[in-house]
């Protein structure tokens, strides 16, 4: 994790959450990857996130969603007790999967 000169505060790459060590094991990989070439398309995007490993072997999965998502959509606690939603062993909080009814 990298420290700013004068505060005690860490600063996060772009686009990346603070909560997620995953993203931060990635992010510089991803950065490494693509070089600073011009991401002239979401395809040339996507390959340059595709094409990233680490040599412990972490490999990259990626897609491109086009659906438009409305924002402010609530479910209440209620409807989310009854959701097929599978956590994961690492950073449960944030991976999990979710599977139709």
């Amino acid at each position: 994790m990298e420290f700013s000169i004068g505060t005690n505060r860490p600063r996060y790459p772009p686009g990346a959450s603070k909560w997620n060590p995953i993203e931060h094991r990635l992010f510089c990989q991803i950065s490494k990857n693509w070089a600073g070439q011009p991401l002239k398309s979401f395809q040339t995007a996507l390959n340059y996130i595709r094409t990233t490993t680490t040599l412990t072997g972490l490999k990259v999965r990626a897609r491109l969603l086009r659906k438009k998502y409305e924002k402010g959509e609530k479910i209440s606690a209620q409807e989310m007790k009854h959701l097929a939603l599978s956590r994961h062993k690492t950073q449960p909080k944030w991976n999990y999967t979710l599977r139709p009814m």
